[in-house]
């Protein structure tokens, strides 16, 4: 199945949907209607979810954040339509964050503001040796507001405090040292890299991705103790289901669980 968007392209097959970034003139940037397209594309891989999605960028570099048109128009918002365009963009990040699936992002180039927010919700980031990534906001007066609960997550309070505060550019090997990425790979070996996860991921329940995935959100930054009905009843939920049922009698009868056979 294929669907064309303006400013993306998305295509599924079977059961890996690839979904990419498609404004290579302007090195991927931002603008209200990217948002508005990511935005519509999460919401429908949230009602018809795919089992792995792989978001990538065409051209040169991922994305390299804001477009410059766009700043300009935002330079004459009143506060009402700076808060009215600051919430759309983070209820995108959000969207794209809970996707019930495995987001693998193939970043390669460049991933600067927005773009490394992008990275945050990937649930897997992989990239190449020579590509650059920033926190660049404060460079133009401005902040990574929207993108800072996901990031948060990833990297903590500590390399946010150098990298947010700063905006410098860092390589893809800090990226990895603080996890917002998870391999970094020579540019040739990018996409055998990201297919290799999709293999993988394409091995693991539909169901327990989706609901381990909503787990970690709930239970990620609370004590043990307060999260324990919280974990008890998400792992007795999941071991009555179909797919627990099903992964339990492949493991005792030593065959493939049936959601393999369907990629």
């Amino acid at each position: 199945m294929a669907t064309n968007y303006q400013f993306l392209t998305v295509e599924r097959n079977g059961g890996v949907e690839r979904v990419t970034l498609n404004r290579p003139d302007v090195r991927n940037a931002f603008n209200e209607h990217v948002i508005a397209e990511l935005a519509a594309w999460a919401r429908r891989a949230h009602a018809d979810p795919p089992r792995v999605v792989v978001l990538a960028g065409a051209g040169k570099v991922f994305s390299a954040g804001a477009d410059a048109a766009w700043m300009a128009k935002m330079a004459e918002y009143s506060r009402e339509d700076n808060v009215a365009d600051a919430r759309a963009g983070a209820e995108m990040f959000l969207a794209i964050n809970t996707v019930p699936a495995v987001v693998v992002g193939r970043i390669h180039g460049a991933a600067l503001g927005g773009g490394a927010g992008l990275a945050a919700v990937c649930d897997i980031v992989v990239t190449d040796t020579d590509a650059i990534f920033g926190f660049t906001e404060t460079k133009l007066g401005i902040l990574p507001a929207m993108i800072s609960p996901f990031v948060l997550q990833k990297i903590g309070a500590g390399a946010a405090r150098d990298l947010f505060l700063t905006g410098r550019r860092f390589t893809a090997a800090k990226a990895r040292e603080i996890g917002l990425v998870h391999e970094v790979v020579a540019a040739a070996d990018l996409d055998a890299t990201t297919d290799r996860y999709v293999s993988e991921a394409l091995t693991a329940s539909p169901t327990a991705v989706a609901r381990a995935k909503s787990l970690i959100q709930h239970v990620v930054g609370k004590p043990p103790a307060d999260v324990i009905d919280i974990t008890a009843d998400a792992i007795a939920s999941q071991r009555v289901s179909p797919d627990g049922q099903e992964g339990l009698k492949a493991f005792l009868q030593k065959r493939a669980p049936n959601w393999t056979a369907i990629q």
